[in-house]
C-alpha cells in the first residue's frame, strides 16, 4: 500500500506551545552530547530506528510543531512505519502504542509536558525498565527533540504567516526574534555545552540531578 505524509501534519495555524529564547538556548547545551549519544546507537543497534522516530514523534505532539511533525513523518515514512501508527502517535492516541515502548513514550511526553525538566521518578523508571544504557539513549532522542520543537515552532508560525495564514496570538517579532536568536546564539551555547563537557556536567538536565 502506497504511503503519504498525513495533511493533518500540515495543518496547523496556531500555537500549541510557544517557547522563550532563553528556553532554547538552555536546550541548545544538550546538543554535542546528544548527538553523539545517538551516533553511538546507530553504531550499536542497542535502540531500533522507529523506535526513535516514535519518540521523536511523541514529543511533537505534546508541543505541536508543524514543521518537525512534516519532517519526522516524512523520516517515519521511510523507516517503514505505517500512516496509521504515524498519524496516532501525532494524535496522542494511546492504543497505538507498543506495550514494550509504553513507558518510553510516556517518558518523552512526560519530559515535553514539563518543558524539558521531567521528574526524578520519571526517569528512574525508565532506567529500571530499559537499562541505563537504552535509557540515555532515550534522552538524549527527546532533548534533540525538543530543540528542533523550539526552534521549529517560530519557523512553522512565520511560514504560515508568509503564506497569508499567520498563527493566532502570535507576532511578527515573536517569529524573528526567536529564529534569528536562535541561529546567533548558537555558536556560543555550543562553546558553553562544549565546556561543561571538558568539566565532566552531566547531560541530564537539572530537574533529574536533585
Amino acid at each position: 500500500m502506497k504511503t503519504k505524509i498525513p495533511d493533518s501534519t500540515r495543518s496547523r495555524h496556531e500555537y500549541k506551545r510557544k517557547f522563550s529564547l532563553p528556553e532554547l538556548y538552555m536546550t541548545y547545551l544538550y546538543v554535542p552530547r546528544a548527538i553523539a549519544k545517538l551516533i553511538g546507537n546507530k553504531i550499536n543497534g542497542l535502540v531500533e530506528n522507529q523506535f526513535i522516530e516514535r519518540l521523536h514523534l511523541a514529543v511533537t505532539e505534546v508541543n505541536g510543531c508543524a514543521a518537525c511533525s512534516y519532517a519526522h513523518t516524512r523520516m517515519a515514512l521511510n523507516k517503514g512505519m505505517s500512516n496509521e501508527e504515524i498519524t496516532g502517535l501525532l494524535n496522542g492516541d494511546d492504543a497505538i502504542i507498543k506495550p514494550e515502548e509504553a513507558k518510553a513514550i510516556m517518558f518523552a511526553q512526560h519530559f515535553a509536558d514539563t518543558r524539558g525538566y521531567p521528574d526524578r521518578e520519571t526517569y528512574d523508571e525508565i532506567v529500571r525498565e530499559y537499562g541505563e544504557e537504552k535509557a540515555e539513549v532515550i534522552l538524549s532522542a527527546v532533548q534533540l527533540m525538543m530543540v528542533g520543537n523550539m526552534y521549529g515552532i517560530p519557523y512553522s508560525a512565520f511560514i504560515s504567516r508568509i503564506k497569508g495564514r499567520p498563527y493566532k496570538d502570535s507576532s511578527i517579532v515573536y517569529e524573528v526574534w526567536m529564529l534569528t536568536g536562535g541561529a546567533l546564539c548558537l555558536p556560543v551555547a555550543l562553546v558553553h555545552s562544549l565546556l561543561r563537557w571538558v568539566v565532566g556536567r552531566s547531560n541530564q538536565p537539572a530537574s533529574l540531578l536533585k
